[in-house]
């Protein structure tokens, strides 16, 4: 069976989602899991990768039983690898998938979120899970400039520099910024982000309320391609993979 996991994760403790050599991964805790419930360590694929300490609210993967020993039913699937997970990964979902779904190449648009406490000072309780910025931050202002980002463009100035990757286009369909109380949250929408685009446009939004970036300057930062033009790359503990949209959820 191919079976579609949805899950969710604090990303604090782990070099990222995919496995790696030298690092703890959300994967490499997923895949213990697999092998403790089903008895074999079952080939498993995610939606994409993440950077150390970002988190997600909603992520899926998939995993291939097909040669393992054991047959377990889709709908106990969370119950028993949840009890082999440790406390900041969670199962919400599983669900029997076709051979062909890919939970990487079958995404239409995903949804991130970059999440600021904008207060003079810390809040203990979102230490790790939200950029704190002392400065008071214009949500206002940084939703107007947001949306210069909708459509489609030639992200080249939001992507880190160095990255190998030539397709630099991506679509936009929703860039939004929002204050609730102390909190302000930038909202992005996309058929799909480069390396560090996120944590780029929320460095770039934060220099707009600043006034340090003139608050119609994305436009020509787009059409510049000189990732020095943008704004700097705000810590990746505030980011959310916030949502995962499939064709056949469109």
């Amino acid at each position: 069976m191919n079976i579609l996991l949805k899950l969710s994760f604090l990303g604090t403790n782990y070099s990222g989602f995919q496995v790696q050599k030298n690092a703890l991964t959300v994967q490499e805790r997923l895949q213990d899991a697999v092998e403790s419930v089903f008895g074999y360590r079952c080939p498993l694929t995610g939606c994409g990768r993440t950077d150390s300490g970002v988190h997600a609210k909603e992520f899926y993967c998939t995993i291939n039983t097909a040669c393992a020993p054991n047959n377990i039913s889709a709908g106990i699937i969370p119950d028993a690898l949840n009890h082999h997970l440790p406390h900041d990964i969670s199962i919400i979902e599983a669900a029997e998938v076709s051979d062909s779904f890919h939970p990487r190449y079958d995404v239409i648009r995903k949804e991130y979120l970059y999440l600021i406490w904008n207060e003079r000072y810390p809040n203990p309780f979102f230490t790790d899970r939200a950029y704190h910025y002392v400065r008071p931050l214009e949500a206002e202002k940084m939703n107007e400039s947001a949306a210069h980002l909708i459509g489609i463009h030639d992200f080249t100035a939001f992507m880190a520099a160095g990255s190998s990757v030539t397709d630099t286009i991506r679509e936009i369909y929703d860039a939004r910024v929002t204050r609730e109380n102390s909190f302000i949250k930038i909202i992005i929408n996309g058929n799909g982000f480069l390396y560090n685009m996120m944590r780029i446009i929320s460095g770039t939004l934060i220099y707009i309320s600043e006034g340090k970036i003139p608050s119609d300057a994305i436009p020509r930062i787009i059409e510049g391609k000189n990732r020095v033009a943008a704004g700097f790359t705000v810590p990746a503990h505030g980011l959310y993979l916030n949502r995962v949209v499939y064709k056949t959820d469109a």
